[in-house]
């Protein structure tokens, strides 16, 4: 069985109402990257951070997985798919893939302040109860926080990323730019060999590969297209 490997962004989430990325303008949400984002801002206002993912865990319990989420699993029907995404919504999941790397976290998450990749300590948020609390603690003491990769802070998961891209007969970018990492730098972890596909609504230029395939669509068009021409 061939192996598919894809890389989304946040173009993959917003048919389903779910930015999960700051806009142009620099704001996430209305808020400046700086105060929500970064990992000086939860050392110097921990409450406003956890709060603003709290608001923003809630919108995404009511997001539901679009078209193109729904076709990247049915894929699984004749490859072997792996999902590599930079978003940090449950929508892959939610649509059924049953192998996503988050390289950015997962938004219904918690975790330790102090050692947030270790498993003990990872707090799984339900629609029931999606706040993390002022002062709540996790297992190990150290305060709760969000279970995303803040600007600034290392990506652990990007190494098993860079494996499963090593290993792709074909690869799959679907809505993130080339020019911005982690796609540029797992670009290079391509084979040779192994045929590259980008689907995004904009026009899109990379002096990476002159061979990549364009398909300029939103996500659910461009991955209905994709799996129209892998049929042929």
């Amino acid at each position: 069985m061939k192996k598919i490997v894809f890389l989304t962004g946040a173009g993959m989430s917003v048919e389903s109402g779910f930015k999960t990325f700051r806009g142009s303008d620099g704001l996430w949400e209305d808020y400046p990257v700086e105060q929500v984002a970064t990992h000086e801002a939860w050392e110097s206002d921990p409450v406003l951070v956890n709060n603003f993912y709290n608001r923003l865990r809630k919108k995404l319990f009511m997001a539901k997985p679009n078209e193109g989420h729904k076709l990247i699993k049915k894929l699984e029907d004749n490859y072997d798919v792996t999902v590599i995404t930079q978003n940090v919504d449950d929508l892959h999941e939610s649509a059924g893939s049953t192998n996503v790397i988050h390289l950015h976290g997962e938004l219904k998450k918690a975790c330790s302040s102090d050692d947030a990749y270790n498993p003990e300590y990872i707090k799984v948020l339900t629609e029931d109860a999606p706040d993390v609390l002022p002062g709540e603690k996790a297992a190990d003491g150290s305060l709760l926080r969000p279970f995303i990769v803040f600007f600034g802070e290392s990506v652990p998961m990007i190494e098993p990323a860079a494996r499963a891209v090593g290993d792709a007969d074909i690869f799959v970018i679907v809505g993130t730019s080339l020019n911005v990492y982690p796609a540029a730098g797992l670009l290079a972890y391509v084979p040779h060999s192994t045929p590259i596909y980008l689907i995004d609504p904009k026009p899109v230029e990379s002096s990476y590969r002159r061979d990549i395939v364009f398909i300029q669509s939103t996500a659910s068009e461009g991955v209905e297209k994709l799996a129209a021409l892998l049929s042929k």
